[in-house]
């Protein structure tokens, strides 16, 4: 199992079903996820408006204040490749992929630590996004975490 920052890597996949749900795009290619900040790599074709950002972390937000529940489901190699982007598996990969659900609202394929509940990870807070020539767009964010509060 990947050592992501569970919070974090829990926003990502609700981050990623979003982009995926407003803009019709592919998950992100890229990722650097980190306690303090993280990023995420889409191909895309431009920038997106200030509108935009503020829509994307709404949505985001949405969803983690619905208290989903995050947990694990066991797939076939065969089954998981005929539901879900499997590319990215190493070729090595065992027989039995391990797919992470939130709630109705996402799955994929995932080797990372996640929270059990979406109520865990806190707010959503977009920082910043980037476009460039080669049709990257770069979306930059953190949470502002429930612990922080104490």
């Amino acid at each position: 199992m990947k050592n992501y920052d569970p919070q974090m890597h829990t926003a990502e996949h609700i981050l990623n079903k979003t982009m995926v749900n407003l803009f019709g795009i592919e998950r992100a290619f890229s990722s650097h996820l980190e306690r303090k900040k993280s990023k995420c790599d889409y191909k895309f074709d431009r920038s997106l408006t200030l509108d935009e950002e503020k829509m994307v972390e709404n949505h985001v937000n949405e969803q983690l204040k619905r208290h989903l529940p995050v947990e694990e489901h066991w797939l076939s190699k065969s089954d998981a490749g005929k539901k879900f982007n499997i590319r990215r598996l190493p070729e090595d990969a065992e027989e039995e992929i391990r797919i992470v659900t939130i709630g109705e609202f996402d799955a994929c394929p995932c080797i990372g630590a996640h929270v059990k509940n979406t109520s865990e990870v806190g707010q959503f807070i977009f920082g910043s996004s980037s476009f460039d020539n080669n049709g990257v767009l770069r979306i930059r964010f953190k949470l502002k975490r429930p612990e922080d509060d104490n």
